[in-house]
């Protein structure tokens, strides 16, 4: 590296680049609790001593939906430490704020606000982990956002277009397009690439003096035919693609031969499983920018915990033990004991001379004990090391190879240990494990009238985000606009009923009306949530009762059925008689909810054909139907309106400041710099000399 003097002057911008920090991630427990924020504070400090311009973030800034009071605290108090202060910010914004910034009701950028004192500006998008939810499609960045300590960008409100308007800076001569994404499923988002319905706009006026930069949070490596963004989706006109949701740390630039710009992994600042990818060292990026040059200076952690992980193929080890050996289960553990403690001396060799790194390692061996080898007591195998590592619980990991999938012939005896085999998943979302559950299972056990899609994203609701209407309120829905689909097109035979049952479902697979009929069945199993006042999801600081949700695992306590008194008289009384009083108000409830339960359950697709009056209805329905003067209109009519609180654009700048790109444009002519890869003799050189393409 050059001298600082000649790296960092007025045309020079300096960003600090990070993605996935999980701040929050196993917050309660007792060794791992705090890592999360331990790591968050050296990334801020090194921002503060580089001084730079501003911090990039790359989404899931929290771990968590709705992360924990003490989590909010704790990542407010260190955006105020180190952001707040009289050093100038030296760039200037030069886009339409009230586009870039419209999750606000204050649409521009926080160290223009005069009320606020910043000194080193934040910018995010949204990941999938703390991603926008409800009917005002806020998530928590929105909540720094509003407080005026982070500019949340890269906030899509369309299902049907996105158009990514960029943020434009100047510092000197220097001129910056910051492009953002906030996270969006990747089916949907990879459909809509195909469809051409991605524009990123530019600006009509020199584009080839902008050094674009774009921020993404996809699947970046291939978990399915279209559960993933493939690189050649983005735009031949951008520079350099800053990619989160990916943990594995890739932070060094690699070049896309194809559309000619480079991709930054920076992975994530925590291990949030114990996978193979999680185990490379974990880095922040210094990204320098001079007019259309660049260079990337890796900043290591080193408050992160260290995490070492192996893998043991027991028939590899011939000559040690075989499963007719006697004892063998002994020798096994015997074998995987020296492994781990071996694991642990080379954690302690590297942990010597850094302070900050925490003593207790993260440590995993997965053993694979195919070929007639028997398991061990895990549990009596971990104790050994409590003191020693930080995950003495799940130490060992036994996997088996996957073997040949049987085919399944009977569909009541179907054993589902041959469906779905115990392997390594870490790493995989619930709805990839119901999409795969469905797909081994295609011909005998599918799904008639949900789509895999659907159940696969109720099922996410209930596990992520304790929504717990979420299946019951699918299922209902769809059962609902099957029966009115079938009255319409006025089918009797239960032959002609599957029949049409099954195109309906193949024509809505894989569309914008499932996803708005997905979104109208979660909308409705949050609304009889609250309905029932059931709002312990919601983040009200105000609420004692949320701060018990959010701060502790366990379930509110029931009220009690007796006062504080002991005797039958006196307070003791009143105390029982408030005790009785709350007792009594729950059997009501739950009766309700039972009998919603049961009016759910009686129905069934031949019960539509029914008279109304003797059709079940479902409590608090305020929609009946009649035969007589059904009306149905094929398009998805219960699709409900959502509003934002969004600032009106300016039109003229808009219009005349951008032109727009297609998101499948293969045009180099407005294609911007190449990087120079002549020669590696140019790494003392940050500032790579630009080439003719």
């Amino acid at each position: 590296m050059s001298s600082e003097s000649t790296l960092d002057d007025e045309d020079t911008f300096k960003i600090l680049i990070a993605t996935d920090i999980h701040l929050g991630f196993l917050e309660k427990d007792a060794i791992r609790g705090s890592d999360t924020f331990n790591t968050l504070d050296e990334i801020m400090k090194c921002a503060k001593t580089n001084q730079v311009d501003f911090i990039l973030l790359g989404g899931d800034l929290f771990h968590d939906n709705k992360p924990s009071r003490r989590c909010l605290h704790s990542c407010i108090t260190m955006l105020r430490k180190y952001c707040m202060g009289d050093t100038p910010v030296t760039f200037n914004l030069l886009s339409d704020q009230t586009v870039n910034f419209n999750t606000t009701q204050f649409p521009w950028v926080n160290y223009q606000d005069e009320n606020l004192n910043i000194s080193i500006p934040v910018f995010s998008i949204h990941g999938n982990h703390d991603d926008p939810t409800g009917a005002e499609g806020l998530c928590a960045i929105d909540l720094l956002s509003a407080s005026g300590l982070v500019n949340h960008f890269g906030h899509s409100h369309s299902v049907e277009r996105i158009e990514i308007s960029p943020v434009l800076m100047q510092k000197g001569n220097t001129k910056l397009a910051l492009y953002g994404l906030g996270s969006i499923p990747d089916e949907r988002l990879h459909r809509m690439f195909v469809n051409n319905q991605v524009t990123m706009l530019r600006p009509k006026e020199d584009q080839d003096e902008w050094f674009n930069l774009f921020a993404i949070h996809q699947n970046r490596s291939k978990h399915g035919p279209t559960n993933y963004i493939p690189e050649q989706f983005l735009d031949d006109f951008i520079d350099l693609v800053v990619w989160g949701h990916e943990h594995e740390c890739l932070i060094t630039p690699t070049r896309n031969e194809q559309q000619l710009f480079y991709v930054t992994q920076p992975g994530s600042s925590v291990a949030t499983s114990l996978s193979p990818g999680e185990a490379a060292k974990k880095h922040v990026g210094l990204l320098r920018v001079k007019g259309r040059r660049m260079n990337l200076e890796k900043i290591p952690l080193k408050t992160v915990r260290q995490f070492f992980i192996e893998d043991v193929v027991l028939e590899d080890h011939q000559d040690l033990f075989t499963p007719d050996t006697p004892q063998v289960t002994k020798k096994v553990e015997n074998f995987c004991y020296a492994k781990v403690t071996q694991m642990i001396e080379e954690a302690e060799r590297e942990r010597l001379g850094c302070p900050l790194t925490p003593e207790k390692p993260l440590i995993r061996l997965r053993v694979d004990y195919s070929g007639g080898f028997d398991t061990f007591n895990t549990a009596r195998f971990s104790q050994k090391f409590v003191e020693c590592v930080a995950n003495p619980k799940d130490i060992i990991h036994f996997v088996r190879r996957r073997e040949k999938k049987e085919d399944i012939k009977d569909e009541v005896n179907v054993d589902y240990s041959k469906v779905i085999r115990n392997t390594a998943v870490e790493g995989l979302r619930v709805e990839d494990l119901v999409k795969k559950y469905f797909e081994a299972a295609e011909k005998t056990v599918q799904l008639s009238l949900l789509t895999e899609n659907g159940m696969g994203k109720a099922i996410q609701e209930y596990v992520d985000k304790d929504e717990k209407d979420a299946i019951e309120e699918l299922i209902t829905y769809q059962l609902e606009k099957t029966q009115r689909h079938l009255q319409a097109r006025a089918v009797t035979t239960e032959k002609d009923i599957d029949t049409e049952i099954q195109r309906l479902r193949d024509s809505k697979k894989d569309t914008t009306e499932e996803e708005n009929e997905i979104k109208e069945a979660m909308d409705r199993a949050k609304a009889h949530r609250l309905e029932r006042g059931d709002d312990s999801g919601d983040l009200d600081i105000s609420d004692d009762l949320a701060d018990i949700a959010m701060d502790s695992d366990e379930a509110l306590l029931p009220p009690p059925t007796r006062g504080r008194g002991r005797g039958g008289r006196g307070r003791g009384s009143r105390g029982r008689g408030r005790g009785a009083a709350a007792s009594e108000s729950k059997p009501a409830s739950r009766g309700r909810s039972q009998k919603s339960s049961t009016a759910t359950q009686s129905r069934s697709i031949m019960q539509a054909f029914q008279a109304p009056s003797q059709r079940p209805s479902r409590t608090g329905a305020a929609i009946s139907y009649r035969a007589d003067d059904l009306n149905i209109d094929d398009s998805d009519e219960d699709i409900p309106a959502r509003k934002y609180t969004r600032p009106p654009p300016k039109a003229a700048s808009s219009s005349s400041s951008f032109t727009k790109s297609s998101s499948q444009s293969q045009s180099n002519s407005s294609k911007g710099i190449a990087f120079d890869d002549s020669d590696d003799s140019d790494e003392d050189n940050p500032f790579k000399g630009p080439s003719r393409r």
